[in-house]
């Protein structure tokens, strides 16, 4: 099930038109359609505001499998992607692309990710509740965080309230690869 079809069978299941759920999550009418339908990719930002006007965990929309237990991704199933978008912002230059690695794991708190980040993307700031820690794997990584920026290289990390103006985007020439671990209280 896609998660379009997932956000529109939970949305009439609270019996929800789009126009109310997207008042109580404080976004686009046309955000919500066009999830529903297939025709933009979901990023993690507008995925975030939609679960939580829904009462549901951001899992609710991204998990594929109902098994209880830990969950093992393998190597091998990092070429289904999540998403390809901006983690804050969904735009069509999609400068993320990134992969579940608990998709499985159902009443999970935590949403952890492998993301490739492209090269010669800026974007707006922006902010959600919760929190994120990002572990750089490759190339150099920059993250505005309110008034700062941080440089992280291979082997750095952060750790930050996402309640914060913020802003993930490589640093450089070269692309990035992250594995980021975001929590978005239900």
């Amino acid at each position: 099930m896609s998660v379009g079809t997932k956000l529109a069978t939970l949305r009439e299941s609270h019996g929800l038109s789009q126009e109310e759920l997207a008042a109580r999550a404080g976004c686009e009418v046309a955000t919500i359609a066009d999830i529903e339908n297939g025709s933009a990719v979901p990023s993690l930002a507008p995925l975030i505001m939609l679960t939580r006007a829904l009462g549901v965990r951001l899992g609710t929309l991204l998990d594929d499998d109902k098994g209880l237990g830990p969950v093992v991704t393998t190597a091998a199933e990092l070429g289904t992607r999540a998403g390809s978008a901006s983690l804050e912002t969904g735009t069509a230059d999609a400068p993320l692309d990134f992969y579940s690695l608990a998709k499985g794991k159902i009443s999970r708190h935590m949403n952890p990710f492998l993301i490739d980040v492209a090269a010669h993307q800026k974007r707006d700031l922006d902010s959600h509740e919760g929190e994120e820690f990002i572990h750089v794997m490759e190339g150099l990584l920059e993250i505005e965080y309110g008034k700062d920026t941080f440089v992280l290289e291979p082997g750095d990390s952060i750790y930050y309230d996402s309640i914060v103006p913020h802003q993930v985007r490589c640093s450089g020439d070269e692309s990035a690869r992250i594995l980021a671990v975001v929590y978005a209280p239900a």
